[in-house]
C-alpha cells in the first residue's frame, strides 16, 4: 500500500477507535454522559470501557509520528519503497491492535505495538537515508 492509502486508512481507524470507545462508555456510564462536558471523569469499572479508552489514547499517541512520517515522505518525493512498506506494516499492526487490546490478549498487544514502531522506523529510514 502507498503511504497515502495508509494515511487514509489511519483516519478510518481513528474513527473506529472513537466509536468503540464511545460505545463502551455509553454502555458503562449511560447515554447522558456522552452529552456532558465531562468535568468529572468517572473511572471505568468495566474492562471494555477501560481498554477501549486506553487503546484510543495509545492510538492517538502513535498517530502523530505516523502522520508526520507519511506526510514527510510524500512531500519530499520519497514515497514508496521502504517507506510504503513501513506504512503498510504500521497500519496493519494498528488495525490488529484494537481487537487484540479489547480481548486482553497478553503479549500479542505489546508485540503488535512493537511491530508498528518498526514500521515507523522503516519510514524514518527511507526518509533519512534513501533518495
Amino acid at each position: 500500500m502507498s503511504e497515502l492509502t495508509c494515511l487514509e486508512l489511519s483516519v478510518l481507524l481513528w474513527v473506529a477507535h472513537v466509536l468503540v470507545q464511545a460505545y463502551t462508555a455509553n454502555a458503562e456510564f449511560g447515554a447522558g454522559y456522552l452529552f456532558t462536558p465531562r468535568d468529572a471523569q468517572p473511572t471505568p469499572k468495566g474492562l471494555a470501557c477501560g481498554r477501549a479508552t486506553r487503546a484510543l489514547g495509545n492510538y492517538v499517541e502513535n498517530l502523530g509520528p505516523f502522520v508526520a512520517m507519511a506526510l514527510a515522505l510524500i512531500a519530499t518525493g520519497h514515497a514508496g519503497g521502504l517507506g510504503a512498506l513501513g506504512a503498510t506494516i504500521w497500519i496493519l499492526a494498528r488495525i490488529l491492535y484494537l481487537p487484540v487490546y479489547l480481548m486482553g490478549t497478553l503479549y500479542l498487544r505489546t508485540a503488535l505495538w512493537a511491530i508498528s514502531v518498526v514500521g515507523l522506523l522503516m519510514m524514518l529510514g527511507r526518509l533519512a537515508f534513501e533518495s
